[in-house]
């Protein structure tokens, strides 16, 4: 948890938006990183993925205009928009994820739903 120490929880309606300290080295990597990913959206790789339908988490199916590409381990958390870390996922399950690693996914969902998020 020591990674999350440079970030901010601001409530804005009811989700928060999480604010990352400005580190210009940090910014100028994680620029390049969504760079690699736009250029990744235009391949044949990531259409086939989406025309499978299926999302990466909850593993249901969705139209490809349902799905939305999502890292693993999030560009802010240090990932990188390499094929191995980046799936396709619903838009609900891309909101829950938020900045999580797959760790923390795990935590949350074995620990069950904590005194500050509603139960959903």
């Amino acid at each position: 948890m020591a990674q999350l120490q440079n970030i901010k929880r601001i409530p804005m309606s009811e989700e928060p938006y999480f604010e990352i300290d400005h580190d210009p080295d940090k910014a100028r990597i994680i620029r390049k990183e969504r760079d690699k990913a736009r250029e990744l959206k235009k391949s044949p790789w990531w259409k086939n993925k989406l025309h499978t339908g299926l999302c990466h988490y909850c593993g249901q199916q969705f139209s490809p205009d349902q799905l939305s590409m999502d890292h693993i381990v999030p560009l802010a958390r240090g990932g990188k928009s390499t094929k191995g870390n980046i799936v396709a996922a619903c838009m609900e399950c891309n909101r829950k994820k938020k900045l999580e690693t797959p760790a923390e996914a795990i935590l949350r969902k074995i620990s069950g739903p904590s005194r500050s998020e509603p139960n959903s």
